[in-house]
This record gives C-alpha cells, structure tokens and sequence, in this order.
C-alpha cells in the first residue's frame, strides 16, 4: 500500500487483565507493520489494558490516524465500545483537531481465507485433504448475531474456492450449535483439522476448546506455558485430530490490517 509518512495507526485489541498471552499478537503485528515503515508510528490501544481506548488521542502528534480493530467480527466491540470511547461518529471523525479514520475489523476481510487455510494446510502437512474436514471455531453467543457471521463468511469463501482441498468445511461453536464438542460426530473423515478464530490463544483456544475437543481432561495453564499444539495429532473416537493456534497469531494478520487501510481509502477516501 502507499506510505502514509504523517499518519498514525492504531491497532485496536480487547486485552486481558487475567491472560498473560492475550496481548502478544496485537504487539507483534504492530512490530511488522512498524518494520516497513508505512507510518509515522504504529500503537496498539486496548479495552481492557494499557493504553486505553480513551488514551488514544494522547500517543501522536499525527493529525491523521487510522484505526483497525484487530478483532475478529462485527460486534459489541468495533461498533459500540471503540467508536464510544474514541468519539467517533461515522468513518471519519474530527476529534480534537485530528482526522481519525475508522476501519472494519480484520476477521471481515475476504483476505482472512487464505489465512485460515494456511493454517490449516501448516498445522497437518502430508495429510490427504480429500479424507480431511476443516473445522473453523468460534466462541458464538446469543446476544450478538454478527459474532458467527464472520466465521459463516469465511466458511462460505473457503468452500467456493475450487483450491480449497478439504472434503469439507464446517463453522462450529463453543455456545450454540453446531458445537465443537460434538466435532467427532460433525465430521465425516478420518482426519480433522480445527482452527480456532480467535485473534490470540488465550482462555478459549489453550484452556476451554481443549477440553471440548477432548484432548485435555480439565482446564489448563496459559499459552505461555504449555505445549498443547506440539502434540498433533490427536487420537481421538477413532479420528486423527489436528489442532492449530489461533488464526489471530499468524504473522500475516499484519497484511490484512493493511488490506483494510487500503479499502477504507478506496471506498471513502477515492484514492487508489
């Protein structure tokens, strides 16, 4: 994308007060981004750690600033809280005397399914595709119909592409049907291949998945201090189980953040 040298990013993250590992991600696709110096500067700003949301307008001197939520759907998040804590009021945003321009979040972008089967693809190499189903997880809640609907997007966009190798790919659930409990059962191959679709491997994907999978007996440890995706495969009710780490962790996040730039300036900004 063209270098914006006098423009600030923000790199919105829920954070964790209680998981050591939730914030890890955001730091490191905030590093790569900083690397090819397309800004003046890049920050992460969190809900629920240091720096704020509220903060935001503090960190630059920048007069122009984009903010991605590097969140995974649409939701509660990206359209009530960060717009409410940032004063934003529509796409772009006069705020203090800056330009803030807001952006979708990166689990929309039609990028992210590629992603996922990268990830898939690395987490079980030599595997034959055609006796494998890929499942793609998420947490899925009652409250919000859009936090599944980035996953039935994604699902959607794996399952026309002619590349796309797998016998199948499903969208399952950690709080409403299709479950990822039920996962032996959901599929119909010999091999599995989960993806949880989550931005960092913290309480769900290391601690709460894992025991719905049936690869651990009880809740764990944090990221940090275990091993649990070293020990693929996983013989489970007579399937071969591969789980990877979620798809928020892959390097590659920092692309998409900038794909979303590059569509925020075509569609509001009509710059190429």
């Amino acid at each position: 994308m063209q270098a914006k040298p006098n423009t600030a990013l923000f790199i919105a993250g829920h954070g964790s007060t209680e998981n050591p590992d939730s914030s890890a991600p955001y730091f490191e696709h905030a590093d790569e981004i900083r690397k090819r110096g397309l800004f003046a500067e890049v920050h992460c700003i969190f809900w629920k750690e240091e720096p704020s949301f509220r903060e935001a307008i503090y960190l630059t001197d920048c007069e122009e600033i984009y903010v991605v939520p590097d969140f995974i759907s649409e939701g509660y998040f990206t359209q009530d809280v960060i717009p409410r804590e940032l004063e934003l009021t529509g796409a772009s945003t006069i705020v203090r005397g800056k330009k803030i321009h807001y952006c979708a979040p990166v689990g929309v972008h039609s990028s992210m399914t590629q992603l996922l089967l990268k990830r898939a693809q690395d987490v079980a190499l030599g595997i034959d595709p055609q006796q494998t189903t890929l499942i793609v997880v998420g947490h899925g809640t009652s409250l919000n119909t859009n936090s599944t609907k980035s996953i039935k997007d994604q699902c959607d966009l794996l399952r026309e592409q002619k590349e796309t190798p797998y016998a199948a790919v499903i969208d399952a659930y950690m709080e409403e049907q299709p479950f990822i409990a039920d996962w032996h059962t959901i599929a119909q191959t010999p091999n599995v291949v989960v993806v949880p679709f989550f931005i960092s491997d913290g309480l769900h994907s290391y601690q709460d998945i894992p025991v719905m999978l049936g690869m651990e007996k009880e809740v764990g440890a944090a990221a940090s201090q275990r091993e649990v995706f070293r020990h693929n495969p996983h013989h489970l009710h007579g399937k071969e189980l591969y789980y990877s780490s979620a798809i928020g962790t892959e390097r590659l996040i920092a692309d998409v953040i900038l794909d979303q730039i590059r569509d925020f300036d075509q569609q509001h900004l009509q710059l190429s």
